[in-house]
């Protein structure tokens, strides 16, 4: 874990002293049904793994993985692949890593214009019971990688059909931007001997990392609050200015996502669970597909052109911008607990 130098850590102090945030530990633990996770899974992947609330308000929810599958079409340059299997499933999706640059400019691309209809019944998703579980949708996948020195990091990949941009307003302009197809969020634990350390948090291109202590939790399981529309992980509900990546800044006036406790959802009851070791996945049992992990290009379209129906760009910033990678593009044999190159570092008290 990267080491805060004194100043920093001073200078986080002071903060923690302005901003504090008290940790919450809720009572009770979500119940898991017949329809949980494979019983080779080790247990402590399963007693830490974090706990998702969902906006209340938020339309775009968790998706079955391979529901996008049957909704869309994989181009490339904004064509369709031709020589591209008749049905593409998750069992022949990494087939698409044979067209051009190793797959990586494949774009799986809805069939129907999502700019003209964002209103699809497929891009809502699935929202959870009030067990935590998405009925009838594999919403997440697991990936646990045993590293050295008694060590594992796991990864929680929480899959959403749609991500809908939060409004801007800038310069007179109120305007959505950040629209895209797919959208891959995701919480990576670090385990020593089987007890956990530090949580990260994904949040757009950037993220956050907190020791395990200072995580609100319910029983055991540490909280993420996915923000509206966007889906990013945070560890608090309420306002997040974005703007500056790590920087929440006062007023709230530009990039802003928005999280509260609306609907509690325990992504490892309808989840994929894999061992990840030197690039290989492994899945915990023999009904789990895996070729679908290998796919290296993208889950959505490819950012519309600008003279497109409905598109505008500001600042470079595009309403309907392209898809994301997949859990195989998230830094999982990372060094620390951050991603590599990251500028983050693991927070031992929460703040705004």
């Amino acid at each position: 874990m990267p080491i805060l130098s004194t100043t920093v850590f001073k200078a986080s102090l002071l903060l923690a002293s302005l901003l504090y945030s008290p940790v919450k530990v809720e009572a009770g633990v979500i119940k898991r049904g017949s329809y949980g996770p494979p019983p080779s899974v080790p247990q402590f992947v399963l007693d830490y793994a974090p706990l998702v609330y969902l906006h209340k308000d938020d339309s775009y929810r968790p998706s079955d993985i391979g529901s996008m599958l049957a909704n869309t079409r994989p181009q490339v340059d904004y064509q369709h692949i031709q020589d591209a299997p008749t049905q593409i499933t998750l069992d022949n999706l990494h087939k698409l890593n044979d067209h051009k640059d190793d797959g990586k400019a494949v774009y799986l691309t809805a069939v129907k214009d999502v700019s003209s209809d964002t209103e699809q019944q497929w891009l809502k998703g699935v929202l959870p019971d009030g067990s935590g579980y998405t009925k009838d949708a594999i919403s997440a996948a697991v990936i646990v990688n045993e590293k050295d020195n008694d060590v594992t990091d796991v990864f929680y990949c929480y899959f959403y059909n749609f991500n809908a941009g939060p409004p801007i307003k800038i310069l007179g302009i109120e305007a959505v931007f950040g629209n895209h197809v797919g959208d891959w969020e995701y919480n990576m634990v670090r385990f020593k001997n089987g007890e956990p350390q530090a949580i990260y948090y994904s949040q757009h291109a950037h993220g956050e990392a907190f020791t395990y202590g200072a995580t609100r939790k319910r029983g055991r399981r540490p909280l993420t609050y996915s923000a509206k529309g966007s889906h990013a992980n945070y560890a608090t509900d309420g306002i997040h200015d974005h703007t500056i990546p790590h920087f929440n800044l006062p007023g709230h006036l530009f990039l802003v996502d928005e999280t509260n406790d609306g609907h509690l959802w325990d992504p490892t009851l309808s989840a994929y669970f894999y061992k990840f070791k030197n690039d290989k996945f492994t899945p915990y049992d023999d009904k789990t597909p895996v070729n679908w992990l290998y796919y290296r290009g993208r889950w959505g379209d490819q950012q519309h052109p600008k003279d497109s129906p409905n598109q505008m760009t500001l600042f470079g910033n595009a309403k309907f911008a392209g898809g994301p990678t997949g859990p195989i593009d998230k830094g999982l044999d990372r060094k620390g607990v951050c991603p590599d190159g990251s500028s983050c570092w693991i927070m031992p008290f929460l703040a705004a």
